[in-house]
């Protein structure tokens, strides 16, 4: 183990947890410090205090220590990320707090890089938990009583993570030499036959990052993008457009894209999961969605056939999205269909609603030879479609 472990939290009102947590990890060997992030300007115990941290706040410590609770917690928030940024004896984090202690945290172990241990156990763990991880790699406990002090409940959920986060820093696995390039790739169940002989194709060149396109997926792979760790982009899943667009449960935001226009990495797109919108169960659908195709694809996820105005508001939004990308840029449209449900005799099979989005794309996207639209006349899935996408990859990163 090289490094100590940060436990972060509230010693105003969980001093208590905050020592315990530090004694499990000292007892199993791990060296560990606590860090109060308080936000009411009052000296408590802990190794690195609340006013320590909160100097790091470009605007001073009266920036956090304002009386005002809102405020103070973004405040406090800010300084932390700066702290935490600025440790070179970083082993892992872990954090404990309720609604507030845990918004805290979250910005500062988000920014920390991927593959460093970061676990919080929370009293919010239980619900969505999305905008606390975001598109890092947090891990998240429940708490299952909230933490007023230590009890029969506490103590072994608390020594769990303990013991977890003691396990992930004094047993790291083992360096790997990264010796091919990596490349992001997006999929989703229903583009898994295309995704899969994409990268067993790769494999032999590059090292293939498979993203599942949840909205946090996508996120995750431009975040990549920006740190210069993916150097190219097989975009075969774009389904997150499908959510953004219709209101549903995995949307990509805004963002998408943002990170190939600002790089410039070789990007090869397409339609996978264009025809369907992500909800929750059955009965957690819009009423204005009521009369729609749909699919129960588990007892949780729920699909819904995307209409000819959604395509085309898709189609439109890509395009202009592609225009800004001063990169190689490829866009693949399949005319068989969009995805394992769309296609002849499949549920979300619908010519119309496809041809929607080729008409609006065709419109939007302002062609050079560095960026093109492909059509093919084959199915999403086919060999043959999957075949062209990793020629086309292979040609257009040999010639960056």
């Amino acid at each position: 183990m090289t490094g100590r472990v940060c436990i972060l939290g509230t010693a105003d009102t969980k001093a208590e947890e905050l020592h315990y947590l530090k004694a499990v990890l000292l007892a199993r060997g791990a060296d560990a410090f606590i860090v109060d992030v308080s936000t009411g300007g009052d000296l408590h115990a802990a190794d690195v205090t609340a006013a320590e941290v909160a100097s790091c706040h470009p605007d001073g410590p009266e920036a956090v220590f304002c009386g005002d609770r809102g405020r103070a917690i973004a405040g406090m928030s800010l300084a932390l990320t700066r702290f935490l940024a600025g440790r070179t004896d970083l082993a892992g984090a872990l954090a404990i707090g309720g609604s507030g202690g845990t918004a805290l945290v979250a910005p500062a172990l988000q920014a920390l890089p991927i593959g460093t241990p970061k676990l919080v156990v929370s009293t919010v763990a239980s619900g969505n938990i999305a905008p606390y991880v975001g598109e890092s790699d947090i891990g998240m406990v429940y708490s299952v009583v909230d933490m007023q002090g230590l009890n029969r409940i506490s103590r072994q959920v608390l020594g769990n993570a303990a013991d977890a986060m003691a396990g992930m820093v004094l047993h790291n696995p083992p360096r790997h030499e990264d010796t091919h390039p990596a490349v992001g790739i997006t999929m989703f169940g229903v583009t898994t036959p295309c995704v899969t002989r994409i990268t067993e194709t790769l494999r032999d060149r590059f090292e293939c990052l498979v993203f599942h396109a949840t909205g946090a997926g996508g996120r995750s792979m431009e975040r990549l993008i920006d740190q210069g760790l993916i150097r190219g982009v097989l975009d075969v899943t774009t389904t997150e457009f499908c959510d953004h667009i219709a209101g549903g449960i995995f949307p990509c935001g805004e963002e998408r894209l943002d990170a190939v226009s600002r790089t410039g990495v070789p990007y090869v797109g397409s339609c996978g999961g264009l025809d369907m919108v992500n909800f929750g169960a059955r009965t957690t659908i819009p009423e204005r969605y009521q009369d729609r195709v749909f699919v129960e694809h588990n007892p949780f996820i729920t699909l819904m056939r995307t209409s000819a105005e959604e395509c085309a508001a898709m189609g439109r939004m890509i395009g202009q999205k592609l225009n800004r990308c001063p990169g190689e840029v490829r866009f693949f449209f399949p005319e068989g269909g969009f995805s394992l449900l769309d296609q002849p005799d499949g549920p979300f099979f619908n010519p119309d609603a496809d041809a929607a989005f080729l008409e609006a794309l065709t419109d939007t996207l302002e062609e050079t030879p560095r960026r093109q639209l492909i059509r093919l006349p084959c199915a999403l899935n086919d060999p043959a479609f999957a075949d062209a996408m990793t020629r086309e990859f292979e040609t257009l990163f040999e010639d960056t």
